[in-house]
């Protein structure tokens, strides 16, 4: 056999080798969640995530969730991903307004898209490549993975019964919203998941918005604040797998992909979880005499409304890149809502 016979199989079973050494790679990495450990959908859906991710990859991945009473950064997993201290994190991505405008869009926007518009948005409309282009600045790999479907309005000490009622009251409600109450005279205030209900106690605030009835009847909000508002300001809340970049560049591309299709099976997943266990907790929560179920007054809709269109056009000046997605929603939600309109809002109103 010649020298370069002989080369060319050493080469063929060196390639062998190393593939197969490759495929049999493991990995062991953590993964950071902003939420409190026992909290239905979101702490389910986390361990749901990494569960799937170990099984479909034959074990080869392998996640250890960490919850904030490990971590103790509920709002800090943007920057524990971005720097490598932790190569994952589960989170929502509007707690990192401060860090960068153009990452509020992507979790809800008040008067913005329902689940189904807001998945139709992100797989088909632009989202993912307006995602990937945000947060690669970052030196992070986003998915959306985690969909609560449309929260509550919160709680209330007292019954609002004007905007007057709402001027210096402070609560606790992230994202865009808490702009838009802040331009209308409230003060929102920033507070991780695990410290709602002693915030409240406590009186450093004096109302709450956290999700839906699972999550929040389970918190025990009623006892402090009995008013409870029906939703405006996120009809949709899409959580997100955050992937230090730079981690997620070195894994085969066949964990890449497997890690890809978990966080979206992990989306679709929680909010079917999320509309079960609300829809079952709402029939509880009706019953008991000290909630008092109400929704806002057409009046102060409509100053929410105004406030948020103000707020829009605002941070689109400031932030071409903020503007550039503002921009995409709102085209795809003008068409969007006219066919949301005719088939589910037409069709609720039949049964």
């Amino acid at each position: 056999m010649s020298f370069i016979s002989n080369l060319s199989l050493s080469i063929v079973f060196f390639c062998a080798a190393f593939i197969a050494t490759a495929s049999a790679q493991t990995f062991h990495w953590r993964l950071a969640m902003s939420w409190p450990d026992g909290t239905p959908m979101f702490h389910n859906n986390v361990h749901r995530f990494a569960s799937n991710v170990e099984k479909m990859s034959a074990g080869r991945m392998r996640i250890t969730v960490d919850s904030p009473g490990k971590h103790k950064a509920p709002l800090g997993i943007f920057d524990m991903v971005r720097s490598g201290a932790y190569e994952m994190g589960h989170t929502a991505s509007y707690y990192y307004k401060g860090k960068d405008p153009a990452t509020t869009f992507f979790t809800t926007t008040p008067f913005g898209m329902t689940p189904t518009e807001m998945n139709a948005w992100y797989y088909y409309g632009g989202g993912l490549e307006l995602l990937d282009e945000v947060y690669a600045r970052h030196n992070i790999v986003a998915f959306p993975a985690g969909n609560t479907h449309l929260q509550m309005g919160g709680w209330f000490r007292k019954e609002i019964h004007s905007i007057s009622d709402l001027k210096g009251l402070k609560m606790r409600i992230p994202g865009l919203a808490g702009e838009v109450v802040s331009k209308v005279g409230m003060k929102p205030i920033s507070i991780p998941p695990g410290e709602l209900y002693t915030s409240l106690e406590k009186g450093t605030i004096d109302a709450v918005e956290w999700a839906g009835p699972a999550n929040d009847e389970k918190l025990g909000f009623h006892k402090i604040a009995p008013f409870y508002y029906t939703g405006w300001h996120e009809p949709g809340a899409e959580l997100h797998i955050f992937i230090n970049k730079n981690s997620f560049d070195t894994l085969p591309e066949d964990i890449r992909i497997i890690i890809t299709v978990a966080a979206k099976e992990a989306s679709f997943d929680m909010l079917s979880e999320s509309f079960f266990r609300n829809t079952i907790a709402w029939q509880e929560m009706k019953k008991k005499n000290d909630i008092k179920i109400r929704t806002f007054p057409d009046d102060v809709l409509r100053v929410f409304k105004q406030a948020n269109h103000e707020l829009l056009n605002e941070i689109a000046i400031k932030s071409p890149l903020a503007g550039k997605i503002i921009n995409s929603q709102k085209a795809f939600l003008d068409k969007a809502k006219e066919w949301s309109r005719i088939t589910d809002a037409d069709y609720l109103q039949l049964r």
